[in-house]
């Protein structure tokens, strides 16, 4: 192949980028400002049936008690025992080499038909099988078994299997290939997970097939050009999706080793890991923690009140700000937590590697809070998506969609509890695998547990708040 060619797929990342750029405006300036995350598909969301003040001070009161009563368990031993129990099923090479084809095969037929259909599928979004697809059965469905199952993501992922199709194809081409630049860390895929949420909030995604599809395709040639030039490394650093799902699959009870699986107890991945996070990833990883909280609060009218107490300013442009300055203040809270831990536990270790070492502890904060937020929509749009999947090109003009029970707001604010009972969890655990004795361990765990304790008052708070359309809590 010609120079020419080269320089062509080496400068597939920054037009793709410029093309993301362009629809992201263009969404902004043709629609109206609309809730366009996947909550808008139905009203299958509900706000909790109690005071949001009694959610809010009884929520930071059982993270309180489940510190102290894992204070208890001091013991190194107890502590690596719980975190490596598990089993291991072997003999199973064969299976896994035929799932990994299979799965690999699946999600680029999945991602033709979601750009297919919503280029010339059904033009409303209920009725769409790219758009459900993209909103239940992936963001929402494919998401929750990530965590509470295990992480396929890496075989599905159709971006990285055309990305290493395409590098496989082309890598004789001179200057092609490139190093990822270390000095861009990982700060692109926080900027990417946070323009993504953004642009969902923003833009008429879940409820426009064709803006969806071409968010899509845009998104395509920017992962599939970054994977032709940077290889993995992409998947690794920059691109936001794939950060993500790995993140969700160090918590989940199944792993996949060496010609098998593994069972293990939820959030022992998290425990095990030994890696010191960077100031970048630490940044990512309060991103997809507020991005979570996010999902719940667009579609509250406390949010609605303050894109209309805005005045002339443009929705877009006050949940730009809004998204920012929310992932700013959570950060901030973060980084001084982990500035007051490393004087509680009277350590001479950086700020930097403290707050890089608990980083992983937030983790089940965000799973449970997406499954608090997802759960009664994965239930609700379920039989729209099997009846739309059944005859997708003549789908039922109002496919049924079931209502959440007045009870599922009581197993909202479960899950939001679970999610933070653990992080404390692994919090401690991870406490006692970097400080030494028994008393320096809980003492470096104070201030997290104080933010932990804001942060569950905030995402219960945001639980407790009424919808748009719904009634208050």
């Amino acid at each position: 192949m010609s120079r020419r060619a080269g320089d062509v797929a080496g400068t597939a990342v920054r037009r793709g980028a410029v093309w993301t750029a362009a629809l992201a405006v263009a969404s902004v300036a043709f629609s109206t400002p609309a809730l366009a995350h996947a909550g808008s598909l139905a009203g299958s969301l509900r706000s909790v049936p109690a005071p949001f003040w009694l959610v809010v001070v009884s929520g930071g009161g059982v993270v309180c008690v489940s510190f102290l009563l894992s204070a208890f368990v001091t013991d190194d031993e107890t502590l690596d025992a719980f975190g490596r129990a598990g089993v291991r099923i072997g003999g199973l090479a064969g299976v896994v080499a035929t799932a990994e084809a299979a799965l690999k095969l699946l999600g680029v037929a999945a991602l033709v038909l979601v750009v297919a259909f919503g280029l010339f599928g059904p033009p409303v979004g209920i009725a769409n099988l790219g758009v459900l697809l993209v909103w239940v059965g992936w963001w929402a469905g494919f998401t929750m078994v990530t965590y509470l199952v295990g992480n396929a993501w890496a075989l599905v992922n159709p971006w990285r299997t055309l990305g290493a199709t395409l590098r496989d194809r082309v890598a004789a081409v001179r200057g092609l290939s490139r190093p990822y630049p270390d000095q861009l860390g990982s700060w692109p895929s926080v900027a990417g997970l946070l323009g993504l949420v953004w642009l969902e909030v923003v833009s008429p995604l879940a409820v426009n097939p064709r803006a969806l599809a071409a968010v899509v395709v845009a998104y395509s040639l920017v992962t599939v050009g970054g994977a032709v030039v940077y290889g993995d490394a992409w998947f690794r650093r920059a691109d936001p999706v794939a950060r993500v799902f790995r993140l969700y699959g160090l918590l989940a009870p199944v792993r996949r080793g060496d010609g098998g699986l593994s069972i293990s107890v939820p959030g022992a991945g998290l425990t095990r890991t030994r890696e010191r996070l960077g100031t970048d990833d630490v940044a990512f990883v309060v991103a997809l923690l507020w991005v979570t909280t996010l999902d719940g609060l667009v579609v509250t009218v406390a949010w609605g009140r303050a894109l209309d107490a805005a005045g002339a300013v443009p929705a877009w442009l006050v949940n730009l700000a809004g998204i920012v300055a929310g992932f700013l203040v959570f950060l901030g809270g973060y980084r001084l937590a982990a500035s007051v831990a490393r004087g509680t536990a009277d350590t001479y270790v950086t700020v930097g590697f403290v707050a890089g070492w608990f980083a992983p502890a937030l983790v089940p904060i965000a799973a449970g809070y997406h499954l608090a937020h997802f759960l009664g929509y994965v239930v609700g749009l379920a039989p729209a998506l099997v009846a739309v999947a059944a005859s997708p090109l003549s789908p039922p003009a109002n496919p049924s969609v079931l209502a959440a029970p007045a009870w599922f707001g009581g197993l909202q604010l479960a899950f939001v509890v679970l999610g933070h009972l653990l992080s404390v969890w692994v919090a401690h655990a991870r406490a006692f695998g970097l400080f030494p004795g028994r008393l320096q361990p809980l003492r470096s765990e104070y201030p997290f547990v104080a933010v932990t304790v804001c942060y569950t008052m905030a995402s219960l708070w945001v639980v407790a708040q009424p919808t748009v359309g719904g009634v208050a809590g």
